[in-house]
Protein backbone atom coordinates (compact mmCIF):
# COMPACT_ATOMS: atom_id res chain seq x y z
CA UNK A 1 0.00 0.00 0.00
CA UNK A 2 1.41 3.39 -1.15
CA UNK A 3 1.20 6.80 0.86
CA UNK A 4 -0.95 8.09 -2.23
CA UNK A 5 -3.46 5.70 -1.05
CA UNK A 6 -3.09 5.92 2.78
CA UNK A 7 -3.93 10.04 1.71
CA UNK A 8 -6.94 9.11 -0.18
CA UNK A 9 -8.65 6.73 2.44
CA UNK A 10 -7.86 9.53 4.94
CA UNK A 11 -9.70 12.24 2.66
CA UNK A 12 -12.04 9.92 2.14
CA UNK A 13 -12.71 9.30 5.82
CA UNK A 14 -12.87 13.38 6.17
CA UNK A 15 -14.76 14.31 3.72
CA UNK A 16 -17.35 12.54 5.68
CA UNK A 17 -16.92 12.25 9.11
CA UNK A 18 -14.83 15.22 9.71
CA UNK A 19 -16.19 18.37 8.37
CA UNK A 20 -13.82 21.54 9.49
CA UNK A 21 -14.62 24.50 10.10
CA UNK A 22 -13.73 27.76 10.18
CA UNK A 23 -12.22 27.91 13.21
CA UNK A 24 -10.56 24.61 12.36
CA UNK A 25 -9.39 26.01 9.56
CA UNK A 26 -8.09 28.86 10.63
CA UNK A 27 -5.76 27.46 13.26
CA UNK A 28 -4.30 25.12 10.62
CA UNK A 29 -3.56 28.31 8.54
CA UNK A 30 -2.90 30.83 10.86
CA UNK A 31 0.08 28.21 12.23
CA UNK A 32 1.06 27.64 9.10
CA UNK A 33 1.53 31.56 8.58
CA UNK A 34 3.92 31.75 11.65
CA UNK A 35 5.88 29.40 10.52
CA UNK A 36 4.80 26.64 13.66
CA UNK A 37 6.12 22.85 12.10
CA UNK A 38 3.15 21.03 10.26
CA UNK A 39 3.23 18.02 12.86
CA UNK A 40 -0.18 19.01 14.05
CA UNK A 41 -2.87 15.67 14.40
CA UNK A 42 -5.20 15.13 11.35
CA UNK A 43 -8.00 15.71 11.36
CA UNK A 44 -9.35 12.68 11.94
CA UNK A 45 -7.13 12.43 14.48
CA UNK A 46 -8.59 15.27 16.21
CA UNK A 47 -12.14 13.82 15.71
CA UNK A 48 -10.43 10.99 17.09
CA UNK A 49 -8.87 12.63 20.07
CA UNK A 50 -12.56 14.42 20.55
CA UNK A 51 -14.92 11.53 20.67
CA UNK A 52 -12.10 9.65 23.27
CA UNK A 53 -12.80 12.76 25.55
CA UNK A 54 -16.63 12.25 25.00
CA UNK A 55 -16.23 8.96 25.55
CA UNK A 56 -14.37 9.84 28.74
CA UNK A 57 -16.94 11.91 29.96
CA UNK A 58 -13.65 14.31 30.60
CA UNK A 59 -14.01 17.29 32.91
CA UNK A 60 -10.50 17.75 33.25
CA UNK A 61 -8.18 17.68 30.32
CA UNK A 62 -3.94 17.88 30.53
CA UNK A 63 -2.43 18.23 27.54
CA UNK A 64 0.94 18.04 26.80
CA UNK A 65 2.45 20.00 23.71
CA UNK A 66 0.28 22.87 22.32
CA UNK A 67 1.61 23.96 19.52
CA UNK A 68 -0.70 25.93 17.33
CA UNK A 69 -3.56 24.36 19.26
CA UNK A 70 -5.47 22.16 16.52
CA UNK A 71 -5.91 19.40 18.74
CA UNK A 72 -6.29 21.57 22.14
CA UNK A 73 -9.88 22.80 20.39
CA UNK A 74 -10.75 19.18 19.64
CA UNK A 75 -10.47 17.84 22.83
CA UNK A 76 -11.48 21.91 24.24
CA UNK A 77 -14.74 20.82 22.23
CA UNK A 78 -15.42 17.68 24.30
CA UNK A 79 -15.64 19.50 27.51
CA UNK A 80 -18.77 20.40 29.22
CA UNK A 81 -19.73 23.99 30.12
CA UNK A 82 -17.49 23.55 33.61
CA UNK A 83 -14.96 21.75 32.15
CA UNK A 84 -11.25 23.18 32.11
CA UNK A 85 -8.36 21.93 29.91
CA UNK A 86 -4.61 22.70 30.63
CA UNK A 87 -2.53 22.65 27.99
CA UNK A 88 1.23 22.86 28.21
CA UNK A 89 3.95 24.46 25.70
CA UNK A 90 7.82 25.29 25.79
CA UNK A 91 7.78 28.09 22.94
CA UNK A 92 6.55 31.00 24.04
CA UNK A 93 6.01 32.23 20.14
CA UNK A 94 3.59 28.55 19.44
CA UNK A 95 1.63 29.33 22.55
CA UNK A 96 0.41 32.78 21.25
CA UNK A 97 -0.58 31.46 17.80
CA UNK A 98 -2.32 28.74 20.16
CA UNK A 99 -4.05 31.36 22.10
CA UNK A 100 -5.12 33.35 19.35
CA UNK A 101 -6.32 30.04 17.52
CA UNK A 102 -8.64 28.93 21.05
CA UNK A 103 -10.03 32.75 21.10
CA UNK A 104 -10.92 32.22 17.74
CA UNK A 105 -12.66 29.31 18.15
CA UNK A 106 -14.30 30.47 21.36
CA UNK A 107 -12.81 28.51 24.16
CA UNK A 108 -10.55 31.35 25.99
CA UNK A 109 -12.52 31.06 28.93
CA UNK A 110 -12.16 26.89 29.01
CA UNK A 111 -8.22 26.27 28.07
CA UNK A 112 -5.49 27.49 29.73
CA UNK A 113 -2.17 27.54 28.01
CA UNK A 114 1.03 27.28 29.98
CA UNK A 115 4.55 28.45 28.64
CA UNK A 116 7.26 26.74 29.93
CA UNK A 117 9.34 23.30 30.36
CA UNK A 118 6.40 21.01 30.68
CA UNK A 119 8.12 19.17 33.40
CA UNK A 120 8.53 22.14 36.09
CA UNK A 121 4.79 23.46 34.99
CA UNK A 122 3.63 19.48 35.95
CA UNK A 123 5.50 20.21 39.00
CA UNK A 124 3.82 23.59 39.49
CA UNK A 125 0.62 21.83 38.87
CA UNK A 126 0.77 19.11 41.86
CA UNK A 127 2.13 21.90 43.87
CA UNK A 128 -0.97 24.23 43.76
CA UNK A 129 -2.90 20.49 44.22
CA UNK A 130 -4.42 20.37 40.70
CA UNK A 131 -7.50 18.30 40.82
CA UNK A 132 -6.95 14.98 39.11
CA UNK A 133 -7.16 15.03 35.22
CA UNK A 134 -9.57 12.60 33.53
CA UNK A 135 -7.65 12.38 30.26
CA UNK A 136 -4.35 13.39 29.07
CA UNK A 137 -2.66 13.88 25.78
CA UNK A 138 0.94 13.51 25.27
CA UNK A 139 2.43 14.98 22.35
CA UNK A 140 5.52 16.82 23.05
CA UNK A 141 9.31 15.84 23.20
CA UNK A 142 9.41 12.53 22.95
CA UNK A 143 12.49 11.88 25.22
CA UNK A 144 10.92 12.87 28.23
CA UNK A 145 7.95 10.63 27.64
CA UNK A 146 8.89 8.25 30.16
CA UNK A 147 8.83 11.20 32.45
CA UNK A 148 5.07 13.03 31.21
CA UNK A 149 3.53 9.88 31.75
CA UNK A 150 4.80 9.44 34.79
CA UNK A 151 3.57 12.19 35.84
CA UNK A 152 -0.02 11.87 34.28
CA UNK A 153 -0.36 8.98 37.15
CA UNK A 154 0.19 11.49 39.55
CA UNK A 155 -2.07 13.68 38.83
CA UNK A 156 -4.82 11.48 37.50
CA UNK A 157 -7.90 9.21 39.29
CA UNK A 158 -8.82 5.58 38.72
CA UNK A 159 -10.10 5.37 35.42
CA UNK A 160 -8.02 8.46 34.09
CA UNK A 161 -7.12 7.71 30.26
CA UNK A 162 -3.45 8.45 29.05
CA UNK A 163 -3.09 9.09 24.98
CA UNK A 164 0.34 9.59 23.81
CA UNK A 165 1.05 10.20 20.05
CA UNK A 166 3.34 9.41 18.51
CA UNK A 167 4.96 6.08 19.49
CA UNK A 168 5.91 4.10 16.40
CA UNK A 169 8.84 6.66 15.21
CA UNK A 170 8.51 4.96 11.26
CA UNK A 171 9.16 1.58 12.76
CA UNK A 172 11.92 2.19 14.73
CA UNK A 173 10.64 1.61 18.33
CA UNK A 174 11.03 -1.83 17.75
CA UNK A 175 15.18 -1.15 17.16
CA UNK A 176 16.84 -1.81 20.42
CA UNK A 177 19.85 -0.39 19.73
CA UNK A 178 18.88 3.08 18.57
CA UNK A 179 20.79 5.97 19.57
CA UNK A 180 17.94 8.29 18.53
CA UNK A 181 16.64 10.25 21.72
CA UNK A 182 13.04 9.92 20.54
CA UNK A 183 13.73 6.33 20.31
CA UNK A 184 14.87 5.83 23.32
CA UNK A 185 12.59 7.96 25.27
CA UNK A 186 9.50 5.89 23.73
CA UNK A 187 11.10 3.20 24.14
CA UNK A 188 11.86 3.67 28.18
CA UNK A 189 8.10 5.02 28.29
CA UNK A 190 6.76 1.94 27.04
CA UNK A 191 8.70 -0.03 29.78
CA UNK A 192 7.30 2.19 32.09
CA UNK A 193 3.67 1.73 31.30
CA UNK A 194 4.49 -2.10 31.07
CA UNK A 195 6.07 -2.15 35.18
CA UNK A 196 3.57 -0.01 36.57
CA UNK A 197 0.55 -1.82 38.22
CA UNK A 198 -1.44 0.68 37.66
CA UNK A 199 -1.92 1.01 34.26
CA UNK A 200 -3.44 -0.98 31.72
CA UNK A 201 -2.61 -0.41 28.06
CA UNK A 202 -2.22 -0.87 24.75
CA UNK A 203 -0.81 0.37 21.38
CA UNK A 204 -1.78 0.48 17.64
CA UNK A 205 -0.06 1.16 14.54
CA UNK A 206 -1.53 4.04 12.35
CA UNK A 207 -0.94 5.07 8.86
CA UNK A 208 -2.96 8.47 6.64
CA UNK A 209 -2.03 11.91 6.12
CA UNK A 210 0.57 11.88 8.96
CA UNK A 211 2.37 8.75 7.69
CA UNK A 212 3.31 5.64 9.77
CA UNK A 213 2.78 6.19 13.26
CA UNK A 214 0.87 5.12 15.94
CA UNK A 215 -0.19 5.74 19.60
CA UNK A 216 -0.90 4.39 23.18
CA UNK A 217 -3.96 4.25 25.50
CA UNK A 218 -3.39 3.46 28.73
CA UNK A 219 -6.12 3.34 31.88
CA UNK A 220 -5.30 4.33 35.24
CA UNK A 221 -6.70 1.35 36.96
CA UNK A 222 -6.52 2.02 40.77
Amino acid sequence: MSEQQWNAVDAYFTDLLVPEDEALTEAVTASDAAGLPPIAVAPNQGKLLHLLALAQGARRILEIGTLGGYSTIWLGRALPADGQLVSLEYNPAHADVARANLARAGLDKTVEVRVGAALDSLAQLESEGAEPFDLFFIDADKANNPHYVEWAVKLSRPGSLIIVDNVVRGGTVADATSDDPAVVGTRRMFEVVSENPRLTATAVQTVGARGYDGLLLARVTG
